[in-house]
C-alpha cells in the first residue's frame, strides 16, 4: 500500500515488536499497547532457529542478538544416563546462523529498542476496553482512558488473548495437553556448545540449552496434573524428584539448582483458531491464534515470520482486507504443520498414543522439519 497506514499492535511480546520494527521501518505509525509495565520477561532463555534469526536479519537486529546470546550449530541426542547417541547439524536459511539461544529479557530488549529507533510507541501498563470496527477503521479505547482510530489492530496478546476472546468468545481457550515444561537458569558448563537433549524409555525429556557464554537453562518436560503448582519452596527438590532418572550432564546442572525461586513452571496448552484469523480489520497472529507445543523450537519463530510477512503483505496489497486474507493464505499451512508435528513428538517422546496422521508426520521428524522450515516462509 503506499499510504501509510494507523496500526496498533495488542502486546508487547517477541511478535508484537517484531511486526512494530517491521512496520515503523516501512513508514507506518505504530502503537504498541502493552499490559506489563515494562519490556521485561518472564521465563528463562529462548532459542532462536535459523528461520526466526533469518527474521532477524531482516528486521536490522541479528547482531544484537548474536551477542547477547549464544550462537550454535550442533544438536547433541544423549540416553538418560548421558551417553552421546548422535550429533545432528542444524540447517541454515540462506546465511542466517542455525540457531541462537538467547535470555528472553534480553530479546526483548533489542527488539524493545529497536522499535523505539523505528519509531513505533509502546504504552506500558495497557489494554484494549473498546474496539469497534466499521469497515474503514477500527475505533479503539484503552483502559489509560486514550482512544484513537486505527487502520489495522494486531492481536499478538499470547495464548490468553483477551483479542482473541473479543472476537470469538470462549470458542478458542487453550487446550492443556497433560504435560507442563520446568526450566531453570544454571552456569553453562565449557562442554555444552549446542542444545544437548536427553530422551529415553522414562517418558520424559531434558534438555540443556546454552543462552550466552555464561549461562544456559535446563528445561525438563514431565505429565502433570492440570491443576498442579510446584511448593513455593521445594520447587527445585520437586525437580529433583522428577529428574532422578537422569545422569551425565543433566545431573550435573541439576546439582546447581538449590534455589526454588529460581524454577519457572508452565504448563504446555496449545490454541487453534480453526476460523479465518482476522474479523474485519483486527487480526490474530503469534500464539494467539496457532500456540504450539514447544517440541520444535518453533513458537516465537512462528510469530516472528508472522510479524515479517504481514508487514510484507501490507507493502503488496491494494487493501488492508486484501493484505490480511493474502497473509493468512501464506501463514496458517506453515503453523499449522509445525503445532501438529510438534503435539505428534511431544506424544511420541512421552510414550502418549499418536493418531494415524501423527504417525505419518513423525515420519518427518525433528531433522526433517527442521529443514523443512528452512525454506522461504
Amino acid at each position: 500500500m503506499a499510504t501509510p497506514l494507523r496500526v496498533l499492535v495488542h502486546g508487547g511480546g517477541i511478535g508484537g515488536l517484531s511486526l512494530a520494527v517491521a512496520l515503523a521501518r516501512r513508514g507506518h505509525t505504530v502503537e504498541v499497547a502493552e499490559l506489563r509495565e515494562q519490556l521485561d520477561a518472564l521465563g528463562v532463555g529462548i532459542i532462536q532457529p535459523s528461520n526466526a534469526l533469518h527474521v532477524m536479519r531482516e528486521l536490522g537486529v541479528l547482531e544484537d542478538c548474536l551477542k547477547a546470546g549464544f550462537e550454535w550449530e550442533v544438536l547433541t541426542i544423549c540416553d538418560p544416563s548421558g551417553a552421546t547417541l548422535a550429533k545432528i547439524p542444524q540447517p541454515r536459511m540462506d546465511d542466517a546462523p542455525a540457531n541462537n539461544g538467547i535470555p528472553r529479557p534480553a530479546l526483548a530488549e533489542v527488539l524493545g529498542r529497536a522499535a523505539a529507533q523505528a519509531g513505533a510507541t509502546v504504552r506500558f501498563g495497557t489494554t484494549v476496553t473498546g474496539l469497534t470496527d466499521d469497515g474503514e477503521g477500527v475505533d479503539v479505547t484503552l483502559s489509560d482512558g486514550s482512544a484513537g482510530r486505527f487502520d489495522l489492530v494486531v492481536g499478538f496478546d499470547g495464548i490468553g488473548s483477551p483479542l482473541r476472546t473479543r472476537l470469538y468468545g470462549d470458542r478458542y481457550r487453550p487446550e492443556y495437553t497433560g504435560f507442563a515444561n520446568w526450566r531453570v537458569t544454571v552456569p553453562r558448563r565449557p562442554e555444552v556448545q549446542g542444545v544437548v537433549m536427553s530422551t529415553g524409555n522414562l517418558a520424559a525429556k531434558a534438555l540443556l540449552t546454552p543462552i550466552t557464554d555464561e549461562l544456559m537453562y535446563l528445561g525438563a518436560v514431565f505429565a502433570e496434573a492440570e491443576d498442579f503448582r510446584p511448593d513455593p519452596e521445594k520447587a527445585h527438590e520437586q525437580l529433583a524428584e522428577r529428574l532422578a532418572g537422569f545422569g551425565g550432564p543433566v545431573a550435573e546442572a541439576l546439582a546447581q539448582v538449590t534455589d526454588p525461586a529460581a524454577v519457572v513452571y508452565s504448563r504446555i496448552s496449545q490454541v487453534t483458531v480453526d476460523e479465518p484469523w482476522h474479523v474485519g480489520r483486527v487480526v490474530l497472529a503469534g500464539d494467539a491464534a496457532h500456540a504450539s507445543t514447544p517440541h520444535l523450537a518453533q513458537g516465537a519463530a512462528m510469530a516472528v515470520e508472522d510479524a515479517l510477512v504481514l508487514a510484507r503483505e501490507l507493502d503488496a496489497a491494494e487493501s488492508v482486507p486484501a493484505a490480511l486474507h493474502a497473509w493468512e493464505a501464506r501463514r496458517r499451512p506453515r503453523a499449522m504443520f509445525v503445532q501438529a508435528l510438534s503435539r505428534a513428538v511431544l506424544k511420541q517422546e512421552t510414550g502418549t498414543p499418536t493418531t494415524p496422521e501423527e504417525d505419518e508426520l513423525l515420519e518427518i521428524g525433528i531433522p526433517g522439519a527442521a529443514h523443512v522450515l528452512v525454506k522461504p516462509y
